[in-house]
Order: structure tokens, then C-alpha cells, then sequence
């Protein structure tokens, strides 16, 4: 089989999930039970067809994976919606379901948090020794990932700068993940903030979330793996950690399989939403690696602690940050102050005839109604009583289901 591609020829995508209760509401830690029942003995990873399933670190979450690259996105979100159908239907045995977004919303990390106790576990548990893997940073955080090929260092050097360019403002298009421990955080992904300090043990793991200025393999390697092995030795006796896992920056370099995979994206409340978001966000990076605003020396110039910055910012306020940094904005062929709202809308004018029409009006929700961050705010208003915050994410639960969006 053929291991190597070219820029955009082929696509990865992985979906997490949360299992939770029926009745209670509370995450269900019954994903062994949800492999158990579609294989007949108990595995880590299933073969479904196109899609793949597997367990994660906590024993509520389940990731559903292509199973190999696909040439096209488009589409994709039908088979995992057929996927989270027979998922949830086989569910039905444990009174439990899938359910979207990137955090639960009442969850309480540090008395429900069970971690994946069968197969390959060992990793886990080290995991769990070093970082103690309770609190939202580790046990509440479902995620899009999206793995995009490159071919040799040339087609590296182009995607990786595009990458870290486009990651600042990924939360206002996605983010997903407003409340945690039954409240407002005043962040609209909580995700990401919970997560840049899960594994302040051992900080050069993920260091400012935006990847150092590594081009090349090699200075990938001196710059971010020899860093994290250094660091982690001592904590590894028996070297059983591999970097590729250990490292968790926003985007990771996976040179086993020449791919980088792109870890900032919030799961959303449905696969329409989610294969929408990678269809923009991979538009809009095939235009910054082919034709770019600037150059790829002035994409390469930047810091990432400059970038990590305007992230930071949209963590915090997602599409209703403001970006004042216009020589940024020149990347993203922006000339004056902007929100990021407006920078996307600018962004999606420019790639929509590439977008097929059921995703373009998708995308056309989430530019217009807010991000779903946004719309599960709009949704609680002020009402935060678990009765108003589980109707809400009830219709959540729907959404996911039913393959529509949350349209407020």
C-alpha cells in the first residue's frame, strides 16, 4: 500500500466522542462494553468499513477514525453519521449515548475520571503517574483532529508554515466548549485552556501549543523531539513512550507516516459541522501553501510565541476577538483590524466555490450564528441549572444523531 502522498492528495480525519448516561446524564464509562458488543470479545481498535473505531485515555470517550486516507472529504460525513447510529444503537444495552462538543458540561474530572484499564494500557498508566490524568485538561476534552500529507521536507516546509499560521484563529470557527463544572468559564474553549496546562509537569510537551519555527525534519527533531526526550527521561524508565505520542503542540509532525495532524479543533455537535470545518480549514490551507498572501520566508519569520498570543486571545473570545496585529493579518491576505468572524467570512468568500453547497450553508450557520460555543451560550442565557443545561445539550445529543446542526 502506498505510505507516502502529496500536499492535499490525501485526508485523515478522527472524531472523539463522549459516552454519557441516559437517565443521570453523568460521562458513562462503558466504551469496553461498546466494543465488546459490536466485536464479540473485547479489542482496542474495530475495522468498521471506511471508518475505524478505538478507545482513548478515559474509559468514557471513543474515537471513530477514517481507517485509511481518503482522496475526498466530501461525503465523509455520512459514514460517520452511519457509524454514531450503530454506535448509539448498540448503546442502547448500557442505557447510554454519544454526545457532541468538545466538553461536558457537568462533569466533574476528579471523582468520574476512569482511565482505560485493558490492551495496551502501560502508556496510560505512566501517563497517569506523571500527570495524575484527572481535571477537564485531561478527562474532558473531545477533539477533530485533522491529518494533512506531505511528500519530502520541500512539501513539509510549505504545509507546516501554513499550518501555524492558519492555528490562531481556529477557535473562532470551532470552538465548542463554554461551560465546565456546571458554569460559564468566560472562555470559549475551555477545551484549549484546560489543555495548555494539563502537563505543566513536564511544560516542552506542548509547549506554546504553536509549534516552534521547524521546517525541515531535522530541525524538527532538534528543535521539539530532542527537547521532549530529554525531558521525559526521566519519568520513562522502561522507554516506553515514543515522542510522536508524547508530543501534544497544536499540530504535531508525524514523520512515521509524513503527515502533520492538526489537534486544536473543538468536535462539534455533528459530522456535517466537522467535515465542514475540515473542508474550509483545508481550502483555506491549500491557498496559503500554493498561493500565498505574503511568501513562505515571511509565513516562516514568525514566533510562536507572537502567534501563540493571537490564539490565546481567541481562546478566550473565539470569533468576537479582534486582531490588531495587521502585519498578521497580511498572512491571511487581510489588510486593516479585524474580528475573527470577519477574517474567516473574508477567508470562506474565497474558497466557497470549492466548498460543495450542503457544506458552504453549514459553514454559512456557523459564520452568521457564532461559533457553537457561541450558540450553547445564546441557548442557556442565564438559566445554569443542570435541568437547563441538560435540556440544552439533550438537543445536542439530537444534533449528533440526526447529522443537522445547532441552529439557535
Amino acid at each position: 500500500m502506498k505510505t507516502k502522498y502529496k500536499l492535499f492528495e490525501v485526508y485523515g480525519i478522527e472524531l472523539e466522542y463522549m459516552l454519557i448516561n441516559n437517565s443521570t446524564f453523568k460521562v458513562a464509562p462503558k466504551v469496553a462494553d461498546l466494543l465488546t458488543a459490536k466485536n464479540g470479545t473485547l479489542v482496542d481498535d474495530i475495522n468498521n468499513g471506511t471508518i475505524g473505531w478505538s478507545n482513548e485515555l478515559v474509559a468514557h470517550v471513543v474515537e471513530i477514525k477514517t481507517q485509511n486516507p481518503v482522496a475526498d472529504l466530501t461525503g465523509l460525513d455520512i459514514d460517520f453519521h452511519k457509524n454514531i447510529i450503530e454506535i448509539n444503537h448498540l448503546l442502547t444495552e448500557t442505557d447510554s449515548k454519544l454526545l457532541g462538543t468538545a466538553c461536558h458540561p457537568l462533569m466533574d474530572p476528579f471523582t468520574e475520571t476512569k482511565l482505560w484499564e485493558h490492551g495496551s494500557n502501560e502508556i496510560y498508566e505512566l501517563y497517569n503517574t506523571i500527570f495524575n490524568c484527572k481535571g477537564h485538561g485531561w478527562s474532558n476534552l473531545q477533539s477533530m483532529h485533522i491529518n494533512l500529507p506531505f511528500y519530502n521536507d520541500a512539501e513539509f516546509e510549505k504545509l507546516h508554515a501554513a499550518i501555524r499560521i492558519l492555528l490562531p484563529i481556529l477557535p473562532g470557527l470551532c470552538a465548542s466548549s463554554p461551560v465546565l463544572d456546571g458554569n460559564f468559564t468566560g472562555f470559549k474553549d475551555s477545551r484549549l485552556e484546560s489543555y495548555k496546562y494539563n502537563q505543566k509537569e513536564i511544560p516542552i510537551i506542548a509547549g506554546s501549543v504553536i509549534p516552534e519555527q521547524a521546517f525541515s525534519r531535522n530541525e524538527y527533531e532538534v528543535s521539539i523531539f530532542d527537547p521532549i526526550k530529554k525531558a521525559i527521561e526521566p519519568f520513562d524508565k522502561e522507554k516506553i513512550l515514543d515522542h510522536y505520542f508524547v508530543n501534544s503542540r497544536g499540530a504535531i509532525a508525524r514523520f512515521d507516516r509524513n503527515a502533520i495532524e492538526i489537534r486544536v479543533i473543538d468536535i462539534q455537535e455533528c459530522p456535517k459541522a466537522d467535515i465542514a470545518i475540515a473542508i474550509l480549514v483545508t481550502q483555506v490551507l491549500k491557498v496559503l501553501v500554493t498561493t500565498p498572501y505574503t511568501s513562505l520566508t515571511s509565513q516562516k519569520k514568525w514566533h510562536e510565541k507572537e502567534l501563540a498570543s493571537i490564539l490565546n486571545t481567541c481562546i478566550k473570545q473565539g470569533e468576537n476577538s479582534i486582531i490588531t496585529n495587521t502585519d498578521y493579518l497580511k498572512e491571511l491576505g487581510i489588510t486593516k483590524t479585524e474580528t475573527v468572524k470577519n477574517v474567516w467570512k473574508y477567508l470562506y468568500k474565497t474558497v466557497a466555490n470549492q466548498i460543495p453547497k450542503n457544506y458552504q450553508s453549514a459553514i454559512e450557520i456557523i459564520l452568521e450564528k457564532g461559533t457553537l460555543a457561541t450558540r450553547i451560550e445564546n441557548s442557556l442565557k442565564s438559566d445554569l441549572s443542570e435541568k437547563n443545561i441538560q435540556k440544552v445539550y439533550t438537543k445536542l445529543a439530537d444534533c449528533l444523531q440526526q447529522n443537522v446542526l445547532f441552529d439557535t
